[in-house]
């Protein structure tokens, strides 16, 4: 198979492999002459595209041609552009695509029942600062408990240490601060962290007193407070504090849970042509088998919606969602208007490098990661999972934000589909997805699993098998990428004055 052709309605398709001129490739018992070079990942014409015609793909237009457009020619930003511009209305439309299988059969992992009922996939302990000013204090305390610890005797079972390092939680005013506090309060409560001390400086704006009041309930076992300027040796009070933090996690033993238990986070970055193909559909398809399960997903990105909005508007649950959606559609876009920002700039320089041409193009491959199950939840940044189900959650497209919103928001771990490859990792774990087998073969060390077997003929159905395998493995305990190279970033939306 040299071009792709992905729904009948389409007058493009996607290269399979690199095409040259003169090449003939054969789409639909029909024979089509290459009259340019077409990238691998990119678009070729089908047919002749007149100017101002529109540029279909998906079955939905993605643009419209600026130029004529001959039949075997290289479809990209020198001959087409995006459909999308200002604000728009919409009306509730609904409609059911997913239908659940009948089953008897609940699929289970091993994880760590806390107190609170709910479950972790790992056992950490970790130090979250209310301000930046101690990340390094953070990273001492840790030399001094490992050192400590190493002379003990009894069994551990902790998976890891990490202080959550940022830069803020001071100087901030107004929503920057509270974004700032709910995202670390989001941080302290996750199932994932055995114990954490929540260490402060004492002066920052961020005070302790302010940030427990966005913990709510808690425990007081699992989680501890030090304010370092009120104490002589900081480094030894939070070295004692995570050491008996560290000997009351070593009793917990993973145990059966089933699977409606977990929370996933769904995520793209470095996205090519083939992430609407393969990866995409392949965490869509394993979102809805999630929901099937009774277990919980949630997609965010909110600008990478932006022209396919109405797929996931026609999913919601009920009116109600649906204006939820519309808010935060509408929401998002106001905020770049308010920055002076153009509403529809969106693909990167590497995304369009690798056949991505316009904001639609994107966001109708983008989208499918939420699969086809119903929208029952709209989560504003910064708040946790609610529902069982499909959820989208408030936040931007910048890989760092939205998937340390999607762990605080509660997901267990984040599937991230990448085209192009990226090492980041966020503080749960984070299973990078290949698009194509190339960049699983190039870059094993970021690769957790490849979704390009699928252009090599591969079944849907076998492959999420696999995979689905492949989330067990990770929710029981198995590493991924980024945890073996040890990358555990956080980052924090930031949209204010700082003084």
């Amino acid at each position: 198979m040299s071009i792709l052709q992905i729904t009948p309605k389409d007058n493009v398709a996607v290269a399979v492999k690199e095409l040259k001129t003169g090449d003939v490739v054969t789409i639909g018992g029909q024979f089509l002459t290459l009259i340019s070079d077409v990238p691998v990942g990119h678009k070729v014409a089908l047919k002749d595209i007149k100017s101002g015609e529109k540029v279909v793909k998906y079955g939905f237009p993605i643009g419209r041609a600026i130029v004529e457009i001959r039949a075997g020619e290289h479809v990209h930003a020198h001959n087409m552009k995006t459909n999308l511009e200002g604000l728009e209305e919409y009306s509730y439309e609904p409609k059911n695509y997913l239908t659940c299988p009948d089953s008897s059969i609940m699929r289970k992992f091993k994880g760590f029942m806390r107190k609170n009922g709910l479950v972790g996939i790992r056992n950490e302990i970790w130090i979250v600062p209310t301000v930046g000013c101690i990340n390094e204090i953070g990273d001492l305390v840790f030399k001094k408990a490992k050192s400590i610890l190493d002379g003990k005797s009894f069994p551990f079972t902790i998976d890891g240490f990490n202080v959550m390092a940022h830069p803020f939680g001071c100087s901030q005013l107004g929503g920057d601060l509270e974004k700032t506090q709910k995202i670390l309060a989001g941080i302290v409560k996750h199932p994932n962290a055995a114990g954490v001390l929540v260490l402060g400086l004492g002066c920052e704006n961020n005070t302790l007193d302010s940030f427990v009041a966005h913990l709510g309930d808690f425990d007081r076992e699992r989680v501890r407070f030090l304010i370092a300027q009120e104490v002589d040796d900081e480094i030894e009070a939070g070295a004692k504090i995570i050491c008996e933090l560290a000997e009351n996690a070593s009793s917990d033993r993973r145990e059966d849970v089933p699977i409606s238990s977990l929370s996933v986070g769904l995520k793209c970055g470095g996205s090519d042509g083939f992430s609407g193909i393969t990866a995409n559909p392949l965490l869509g398809a394993f979102s809805d088998f999630l929901v099937c399960a009774g277990g919980s997903s949630v997609l965010t990105e909110v600008p990478e919606m932006f022209g396919a909005e109405r797929l996931l508007m026609e999913r919601a649950e009920n009116e109600e969602v649906f204006e939820k959606i519309v808010k935060l559609i509408n929401g998002f876009k106001e905020y770049f208007i308010s920055h002076g920002q153009p509403v529809y700039e969106n693909p990167s320089p590497g995304n369009k490098a690798g056949g991505i041409t316009t904001l639609e193009e994107k966001s109708l491959g983008c989208v499918q990661k939420g699969g086809r199950a119903p929208v029952v939840d709209v989560l504003p940044y910064g708040s946790q999972v609610g529902k069982k189900g499909l959820s989208l959650l408030e936040g931007p497209g910048n890989d760092l934000v939205s998937s340390t919103a999607l762990g605080a928001a509660g997901c267990h771990m984040v599937l991230f589909s990448t085209g192009r490859g990226t090492p980041f990792g966020t503080f749960v774990p984070t299973v990078k997805v290949s698009t194509n087998s190339d960049l699983y073969r190039r870059k094993g060390n970021w690769i957790d699993f490849n979704a390009g077997s699928l252009l090599e003929g591969e079944p849907m159905e076998k492959l999420l098998d696999k995979f689905i395998q492949k989330i067990i493995d990770v929710a029981s305990g198995e590493k991924t990428k980024s945890e073996e190279n040890g990358f555990r970033q956080i980052a924090i939306w930031k949209d204010g004055v700082t003084l």
